[in-house]
């Protein structure tokens, strides 16, 4: 499409819908894609607040290493049958 067409084509949107209602569209539409932004914005907010390290925590102070864990026999059943 060359510049001209593109200048036809505006023409006639003009004198179909009248210079007031395409500027109502337009400032609609404006609306429209700042209210996105916004919800984009918040949205990566909430995504960054929730997104922090999770904490890990050490061993308790009854946790042995897994090497004296496995030389350990069990503790025998208590139930008599």
């Amino acid at each position: 499409m060359g510049p001209f067409q593109i200048l036809i084509v505006a023409l006639v949107i003009l004198v179909l819908f009248g210079r007031g209602r395409i500027s109502e569209m337009m400032g609609d539409f404006g609306k429209g894609v700042k209210s996105f932004r916004q919800g984009l914005s918040e949205e990566e907010k909430a995504a960054s607040s929730e997104s922090k390290p999770a904490q890990i925590e050490g061993p308790s102070h009854e946790a042995k290493p897994a090497s004296e864990a496995a030389s350990e026999p069990k503790p025998a059943d208590k139930t008599t049958h």
